[in-house]
C-alpha cells in the first residue's frame, strides 16, 4: 500500500500541469519592461555531471548495504 501511494504521488507530480500568472500591479510595472534571462543553459553541463555522480553514489551505497 506504501509503494503504491508512492507511485500515485510521483505520476500526480510527474503529470500534472501547473499553470501559474502572475497578477499585475497598479502601475503597471510588470508588463512595462521584461525580466532580465536567467543563466540556465551554462549550468546544465554542471548539473548533468552532479546528477551521474548521485546515481553512482546510490547504487554504491545501496550495493553495500545488501
Amino acid at each position: 500500500m506504501k509503494n503504491l501511494f508512492r507511485i500515485y504521488l510521483l505520476s500526480f507530480f510527474l503529470l500534472s500541469d501547473i499553470v501559474l500568472f502572475a497578477q499585475p500591479d497598479g502601475g503597471g510595472g510588470v508588463e512595462d519592461e521584461d525580466p532580465a534571462p536567467a543563466p540556465i543553459n551554462s549550468k546544465l553541463i554542471l548539473l548533468a555531471i552532479m546528477g551521474i555522480l548521485f546515481v553512482f553514489y546510490t547504487f554504491r551505497k545501496n550495493k553495500k548495504t545488501i
